[in-house]
């Protein structure tokens, strides 16, 4: 059976009516997000995990000038493009959507999760409140999955410089 991880791929503006689709067919739909800049072991193992909570795993990847916002000039290394087709080649990821913002609050809300995975560096005091009030509000469940230590983008070029 031929492989294609570019299907796997959808656009945002469609992602509301995919999650529609989707929902008539059944099943759990877990979703997370993040920038994803250098794909490394703490991603796909914290990938596979959330797989685990659900049927479906959608992730979010964050837009280029989303990820400058957050990580500051110098960031992204790689384009948001590239990046979502890193993930989406992942076994464990079933769909990828690239979105625009900062905050996840409009992703989820068009994506309407199941349940919302993040690292357990987040707490669900610290965890952006509206991007939980989305998720509630909609019947989610939140799960925190521990990170892996030692394996993060940051290290990696922390160690790069050197």
């Amino acid at each position: 059976m031929p492989v294609n991880f570019r299907s796997k791929l959808i656009e945002y503006t469609e992602l509301a009516s995919w999650r529609e689709g989707l929902a008539r067919l059944g099943g759990k739909l877990v979703v997370t997000n993040g920038c994803f800049d250098l794909l490394h072991l703490g991603h796909a193992t914290y990938l596979e995990a959330a797989r685990q909570q659900g049927t479906t795993l959608l992730v979010g990847v964050n837009s280029d000038s989303a990820v400058r916002a957050l990580k500051g000039e110098g960031r992204p290394l790689n384009s948001e493009m590239d990046r979502a087709l890193v993930v989406a080649a992942l076994e464990s990821v079933s769909y990828v959507t690239i979105f625009p913002d900062v905050r996840a609050t409009e992703f989820l809300a068009r994506a309407k999760p199941n349940v919302y995975v993040k690292g357990g560096d987040y707490t669900l005091d610290t965890l952006d409140q509206n991007e939980r009030r989305v998720v509630e509000s909609s019947g989610g469940q939140i799960i925190l999955l521990p990170v892996v230590s030692g394996k993060s983008t940051t290290s990696l070029l922390e160690r790069a410089k050197k």
